[in-house]
């Protein structure tokens, strides 16, 4: 099968939280993040909103897909990533907001924080130490290292190091 091309990502930190945030009421639920399961790609198409094909990305043998939910509302799918376990380090192949978590009027910020402070976290728990990298838009590397503490190392790549994804994990997973 082919595998799905390298894309340079181009997603939003709109807000470092603790969880995610309610951005009408401002209060912050508890999130559940696990595989995605093939019951769920008729939740996340593009007839519903979202942007890539994540039954594609589910086919590549090496990628995981994990959705980020409310604890005890598992249906309700607040976003997406790819994420691939390597030799040193987790690299994220896509991310991907609920389409309602989207614009001026999202329901939820720190969506994407959340799912980039777990990418660091599995690095942490396969001996990695946090380090996760992706490909980013020229135009975002400067946003991610102002917002996630994102190194920029060569050519697209951007690195989540250590010290910044502890503080990442320590924010949205606290022990």
């Amino acid at each position: 099968m082919k595998k799905p091309r390298s894309t340079e990502l181009s997603f939003e930190i709109d807000k470092i939280t603790r969880s995610i945030e309610n951005v009408v009421t401002g209060d912050s639920l508890p999130t559940v993040v696990m595989l995605l399961t093939n019951a769920d790609l008729k939740l996340v198409t593009r007839k519903n909103g979202w942007l890539f094909n994540w039954k594609l990305e589910l086919l590549v043998e090496e990628r995981r897909v994990y959705k980020l939910t409310i604890a005890g509302n598992p249906t309700i799918i607040q976003g997406l990533v790819s994420l691939e376990l390597r030799n040193d380090h987790v690299y994220m192949h896509l991310v991907e907001n609920a389409p309602f978590n989207l614009g001026r009027n999202k329901v939820y910020a720190g969506v994407m924080g959340n799912l980039v402070a777990f990418g660091c976290k599995l690095a942490f728990e396969n001996g990695h130490q946090g380090n996760l990298a992706f490909d980013s838009k020229t135009a975002l590397m400067q946003h991610y290292h102002e917002t996630l503490g994102g190194e920029h190392v060569g050519g697209l790549r951007m690195v989540i190091d250590t010290p910044a994804a502890l503080h990442l994990v320590n924010k949205y997973f606290p022990a």
